[in-house]
């Protein structure tokens, strides 16, 4: 394989520093010196290699207690702003990235980036069940495409069910909902319905908002092609998981997790893509 004009090393570690700590594509390329589309290049180059790590790594794992939900953001522009010639098109307009964690460790098990629909259900609870080896608590919230999905993935879990109202009068858009009552239904198995919650994931989508410029509200740092989305989000959860020191835990959830034995830094990132741009496959 032939590099042309391959960064240094300590170049990509400070624009995937910047990158990870919330940072813009545009705000990085100045904070570097890196051209807007050398650091759109090394997000596209790093992100296949976040994925394969984490698919072949996070497997296997003993987890009690897993929280799932769905984060929206947008690609391109909003839905009510698409061109009649693309509102049928994947991955313009509303997207929605479906998170599960493990509430004990912390650790991000399974993502997936689509729609709201129930193919991405599907998709996101097999990929869930895959890495899992024993019968866990599952909790999610009242999105009626679960069900199906996790009798599909799991056969025998729990579901938890939170029902919100909508925001009253005078409120804005952005406005936490009034809540009109938390409703605990088992959907399938038992459950301790005490650790029923999903306080967890919902913590942790504040955290990819603020990590990620692109799930910043009201911006113009939306991502405007679906990959881009994508390349981000990977190595988003690449970082926290291995990289960023959890607060309470005062580990990084994989470590928690028994998934690794150190803190990772950002060199370490950048050596996989090296490892992988040298064609050695070990």
């Amino acid at each position: 394989m032939v590099i042309m004009n391959k960064l240094d090393s300590q170049t990509r570690v400070r624009i995937l520093s910047a990158l990870v700590e919330g940072c813009s594509i545009r705000a990085t390329s100045r904070m570097t010196g890196a051209a807007k589309g050398t650091v759109l290049k090394l997000l596209a180059d790093i992100s296949p290699i976040c994925e394969a790590y984490h698919d072949e790594h996070v497997r296997g794992l003993q987890a009690e207690r897993v929280q799932c939900d769905e984060i929206w953001s947008f690609c391109y522009a909003k839905d009510k702003n698409l061109p009649d010639r693309m509102r049928d098109e994947l991955g313009v307009g509303s997207v929605w990235t479906w998170t599960a964690i493990d509430a004990d460790s912390k650790l991000v098990i399974s993502w997936h980036v689509g729609d709201r629909g129930a193919d991405c259900a599907k998709a996101f609870m097999l990929d869930l069940a895959s890495r899992i080896v024993n019968r866990i608590q599952l909790t999610t919230d009242g999105h009626h495409a679960y069900l199906g999905a996790v009798l599909d993935a799991f056969g025998t879990n729990v579901d938890y069910i939170k029902l919100y109202g909508e925001p009253s009068d005078g409120q804005t858009r952005y406005s936490p909902c009034e809540c009109i009552g938390a409703k605990k239904v088992p959907m399938i198995g038992r459950s301790n319905r005490v650790d029923v919650s999903t306080s967890y994931v919902e913590r942790n989508n504040l955290t990819m908002r603020m990590g990620m410029r692109r799930y910043t509200r009201l911006t113009n740092a939306f991502s405007k092609k679906f990959a881009d989305l994508r390349a981000a989000v990977a190595l988003h959860f690449m970082h926290y998981n291995f990289c960023r020191i959890h607060q309470a835990l005062r580990v990084t959830p994989a470590m928690e997790a028994g998934l690794s034995d150190h803190v990772w830094d950002l060199q370490d990132l950048v050596g996989l893509l090296e490892v992988w741009e040298n064609g050695d496959s070990n």
